[in-house]
């Protein structure tokens, strides 16, 4: 009998399950995993997916068949009868042959946290370079995997882990699937020659680049808007824009910057999305300065510090200049507002208070100027001294018998393009940028 239109989208609304695995090894971060499953079903949600409900499993260590353990198995298979589930979502990665045992046993599509992740990503790709970094990221994860995934690819209605590539790709064999992948790959290629180019020509013009980076949700976008008036998408949502946005800000000192917004992190952030993703995250790597947001009001906040470390080191941009911005004070309590600190600079603000954005750029402005530098030289070299003045703001200037000692706050890109001429005549370099302060 042929199902009408409205039994096949009721087919297509995932009602899903939530299943969490605690080992004898996460006992030592109950509270991380506890908020793991807390963020799963925030990415259940904005997958589009109906969460009844959730459930957890303590064991030793992981079933390498089942998972979660046959007998559990068999216990979420009942709850899913019960409550009429046709999915379960597992807030870790899964191999192929234990997703294929589960969907024996349940009968029901099953996705884990990655392909979750992936999904969402592929939902949010507008720009022809997200859409190519998607599919690259879901055909990578899928392909050792394959033997895994039959039910998934062939369930009616599609929902999540059916977008992106397409039913059809998916379904063909390993070497159709390799190809695509290295497609894709050259697609990117061209990609990257382009945003190359682009950096290139804002290196050029000799502009400060400044990036935000931070966990999903931290408030990224809403500071990028807020500071730059751009027509950016802002929503109360993980990962609410994936394309890197970059904007000129006008300092207080009257110089422009370019500030660039990037895609948030997350915990277990896939490898093959960090990968997919690396040209548009390099916009990291070429910043200047990195400015770190944190959502202040998160009880996860140090944790999620963490992971925006973690990737940050992937990407080797762990040793650049940061200055770390507990954002949403506005919702922080008081007595937790005490707390909040950083190894290095950090600001705390909230990005709807017109004098914290204020002082935010001064900040930036105080990193833009660069280290006070002094110099002793030569009363007699002249072209040395109008260099040094040049190379900044002169700060100080004294003359000692037949020497002139000049304190600069040497602009960053003058310095390294003329600095070495006057590296035999410097004497310290007190370091750049300001460090600390409340609100």
């Amino acid at each position: 009998m042929k199902q009408s239109t409205h039994e096949v989208a009721a087919q297509a609304i995932d009602r899903a399950i939530l299943v969490s695995l605690q080992t004898q090894e996460d006992k030592r971060r109950e509270k991380l995993v506890e908020y793991s499953m807390q963020e799963l079903v925030s990415l259940a949600e904005t997958a589009g997916v109906e969460v009844l409900g959730t459930l957890s499993q303590n064991r030793e260590s992981v079933d390498t068949k089942w998972y979660i353990g046959k007998g559990k198995v068999e216990e979420l298979k009942a709850i899913m009868a019960e409550l009429n589930a046709n999915t379960a979502i597992f807030d870790q990665e899964l191999s192929g042959a234990q997703v294929r045992n589960l969907e024996e046993v349940l009968d029901a599509k099953i996705i884990d946290r990655t392909q979750l992740i992936l999904d969402i990503f592929a939902q949010r790709a507008k720009t022809r370079e997200g859409i190519l970094q998607v599919e690259l990221a879901q055909l990578s994860y899928l392909l050792p995997r394959l033997s895994g995934h039959g039910k998934n690819l062939s369930r009616l209605g599609g929902g999540i882990g059916t977008r992106g590539p397409g039913e059809s790709k998916l379904e063909t064999d390993r070497r159709h699937i390799r190809g695509r992948i290295g497609e894709l790959k050259r697609q990117l290629q061209e990609v990257v020659k382009h945003r190359k180019l682009y950096r290139e020509r804002r290196k050029k013009t000799g502009a400060f680049q400044v990036a935000l980076v931070g966990y999903t949700n931290a408030g990224k976008s809403t500071l990028l808007r807020q500071l730059t008036q751009a027509d950016v998408y802002v929503e109360n949502q993980l990962f609410a824009t994936l394309d890197p946005t970059s904007r000129n800000l006008e300092l207080p000192g009257g110089k422009e910057i370019v500030l660039t917004d990037t895609v948030g992190f997350i915990q277990h952030l896939p490898h093959d999305l960090v990968a997919a993703f690396r040209a548009t995250l390099e916009e990291v790597n070429e910043a200047d300065l990195i400015l770190h947001v944190v959502d202040a009001s998160s009880p996860m906040r140090h944790e999620q510090m963490d992971v925006v470390a973690e990737v940050l080191e992937e990407l080797g941009a762990h040793g650049k200049d940061q200055i770390t911005l507990f954002n949403k004070m506005d919702l922080c309590p008081p007595e937790e507002s005490e707390l909040l600190t950083a190894p290095g600079p950090f600001l705390k603000l909230s990005a709807y208070r017109d004098d914290d954005l204020e002082r935010l750029k001064l900040e930036i402005q105080e990193h833009q100027s660069g280290a006070s530098v002094t110099y002793r030289i030569p009363a007699d070299r002249g072209d040395l001294v109008a260099l040094a003045y040049r190379m900044g703001e002169v700060e100080d200037s004294e003359v000692e018998e037949d020497t002139m000692v000049l304190r600069v706050r040497v602009d960053r890109d003058a310095y390294s393009k003329t600095g070495h001429q006057l590296k035999a005549y410097e004497q310290t370099g007190e370091g750049s940028g300001s460090t600390t302060e409340g609100e």
